[in-house]
């Protein structure tokens, strides 16, 4: 039996899941960081050894997340490593290679429909389906679904709305059954992130000079994990931001982003 917190963040060698990866690090836990790219770069193996550095314990388990023998595998081998699970954090997601805004949605191919909600709605499904059993044994513990604001209004194109808005339904629906047993299911609305995909763009269809880091999300993660009281948010669709004011962290660089329902907000009173 490990004595650190055990995570799992899916999808971590990049992005948002790299950033929770990390600051779950410095966090103390030990984290297992699921993805398909090996080696050097933006990898599963540089985000564990990251981790290591950071006074963590780093573990890179290379993961098909549209494998259900391969996502049961690896919690498989946690519960026989670790024996519990205290975190799992849903964020693996696929972004198609076609340009995903701009067009309407009869204009856009189909398979980015499967694309998305495979990957990115069915994953956080069957990571939950074999991760359950764990917390519910042990009557506690966290599963944060990486969402959007996307979920609750138009961004990018149709399919991505409607997979963000999945994951707000699953995370209220599994709630349900897992309350009884002391486990939190929460959904997460980050803001503008600036991942590598989001900083590689010549043109999005957004501003990011209100921005945050991904490890902002991450910190928001381990402040929920820490909060004994969390179960009272379980089933909620929650904003990074405005958990930062809650809690009191700051994003990497010293500054708190501000939530951008308060920015529209503000805008709208402007108007």
């Amino acid at each position: 039996m490990s004595e650190r917190e055990i995570a799992v963040v899916t999808g971590a060698s990049r992005g948002v899941g790299r950033g929770v990866a990390l600051a779950l690090g410095d966090a103390g836990m030990r984290v297992y960081v699921t993805g398909r790219t090996r080696g050097e770069g933006l990898s599963i193996d540089t985000v564990a050894a990251e981790i290591d550095r950071r006074g963590g314990e780093g573990v890179p388990v290379p993961v098909d997340h549209t494998d259900d023998a391969q996502v049961e595998a690896l919690f498989a081998r946690v519960k026989e490593e670790a024996g519990r699970l205290d975190v799992l954090v849903n964020n693996v997601f696929a972004i198609p290679k076609e340009r995903m805004w701009g067009l309407p949605f009869w204009e856009q191919p189909i398979g980015i429909w499967d694309q998305m909600h495979e990957v990115g709605l069915r994953s956080h499904y069957v990571a939950s389906v074999f991760a359950a059993p764990m917390m519910v044994a042990a009557k506690r513990g966290l599963i944060a679904n990486v969402s959007s604001f996307a979920g609750a209004g138009f961004q990018l194109n149709v399919a991505y709305g409607v997979g963000k808005a999945g994951v707000d339904r699953l995370a209220a629906d599994m709630a349900h059954d897992l309350a009884p047993h002391g486990v939190t299911s929460v959904s997460l609305w980050p803001g503008i992130v600036r991942t590598e995909w989001v900083m590689s763009q010549d043109e999005l269809p957004f501003s990011t000079e209100v921005s945050e880091s991904a490890e902002f999300t991450g910190r928001a993660v381990a402040a929920l994990s820490s909060d004994p009281d969390v179960l009272r948010k379980t089933g909620r669709r929650l904003i990074v931001a405005e958990l930062a004011e809650e809690y009191g962290f700051d994003d990497v660089d010293g500054t708190r982003p501000p939530s951008l329902r308060a920015l529209a907000r503000e805008q709208k009173e402007r108007a």
